[in-house]
């Protein structure tokens, strides 16, 4: 076989503010890749289906000397996120062609990887899908985005029936069914009236749009907040502070509001953390990967996935050449859900 091109997503400059597409990140045509004669040095070939577009890329577009939770993207490289790819060939006894592979990928088309146990962050695996579920949702609501959700408010969130949870950006669906099944009343915010009108389907008590509603004036009247689910910061954080219940419980997996600030963005009323008795915990999910902690769950989000007892949305970016877009439209806040890069159908070619 001739070879093919090799489409790939760079990082090619260091943004100051939102990513500017066709300068700080660029679709790149120029490699090619034969993909039978290729050498695979032990490891495997593999065909990218899906990629997930994350806020936290965001902060790994910076100087690779400045230290964060994620080391930085090398510039003029692919970015790389979780991602869903099939087997075309196979020299690791771990893989065969033709099975469905989930692991950190770079945003490109085709991806020999030489040593699959060893991909950063999350090791390239075999996924099993029992249920015969969409393929994408493995970057979703059962994947990290799911897992997030689940491993944090098991670990964390102490919840007790009758107590008030208030998720930002309607923080994935999970959070707030999980919520429900535990008896809360669930308060969401959106950015958007078709994601507020998502939460109120799947069962969120209040639900509003921060951008035509006052947060503060909507935790005065419903709260005060027990559970603080956060991934914006800020202002949002603050307005928090100041409607949370004595002993509150924040969890705090993300702050949206300072990724593109180079100096992030103040929360003035930290001394009510104290007065409250408040409790803040950060979580990131890499520190909560165990084969006990993944089978549960497997038992309990995957069946009710497959069977519509949990609901999730997704908003689809077709086309490897829109990764760029779909990142923009996470950091803005004005995806339709989780957002995925569809980069390939499941042809074996």
């Amino acid at each position: 076989m001739a070879p093919i091109t090799n489409g790939r997503v760079l990082f090619a400059a260091i943004p100051t503010g939102y990513p500017v597409l066709g300068q700080d990140l660029v679709y790149d045509t120029a490699q090619t890749i034969d993909l039978e004669s290729a050498p695979l040095g032990g490891g495997v070939l593999v065909k990218t289906l899906d990629l997930s577009v994350d806020p936290y890329m965001r902060q790994r577009m910076r100087p690779a000397e400045v230290p964060s939770y994620f080391p930085a993207f090398p510039l003029g490289e692919p970015i790389v996120s979780a991602g869903i790819a099939v087997v075309l060939r196979s020299e690791h006894a771990g893989f065969k062609a033709g099975d469905h592979v989930e692991g950190f990928l770079p945003h490109q088309q085709y991806t020999i990887i030489a040593e699959p146990e060893k991909v950063p962050l999350i090791p390239l695996h075999v996924i099993d899908n029992p249920h015969g579920l969409k393929w994408s949702a493995f970057l979703g609501v059962l994947g990290i985005p799911g897992h997030t959700a689940y491993f944090a408010w098991k670990a964390y969130s102490q919840a007790k029936k009758g107590q008030t949870v208030f998720v930002t950006t309607g923080a994935g669906a999970l959070v707030i069914q999980l919520a429900k099944l535990d008896g809360c009343k669930v308060i969401g915010s959106a950015g958007s009236d078709e994601k507020v009108q998502f939460m109120k389907d799947i069962g969120a008590d209040v639900a509003f749009n921060y951008k035509t509603e006052d947060t503060r004036e909507v935790l005065q009247r419903e709260g005060p907040v027990d559970i603080y689910w956060d991934n914006v910061g800020g202002d949002t954080f603050d307005a928090v502070l100041e409607n949370a219940a004595r002993n509150a419980r924040i969890i705090a997996c993300g702050m949206i509001s300072a990724y593109n600030e180079p100096r992030g963005v103040p929360i003035y009323k930290m001394h009510l953390v104290f007065a409250k008795c408040i409790t803040i915990v950060g979580f990131l999910v890499i520190d909560h990967y165990s084969a006990e902690s993944l089978a549960a769950f497997v038992k309990d989000v995957h069946a009710g996935v497959a069977s519509g007892a949990l609901k999730h949305q997704e908003e689809l970016f077709d086309g490897l050449e829109r990764a760029g877009e779909g990142l923009l439209a996470v950091l803005r806040g004005t995806n339709k859900g989780k957002a995925v890069i569809h980069v390939a159908e499941n042809q074996r070619d």
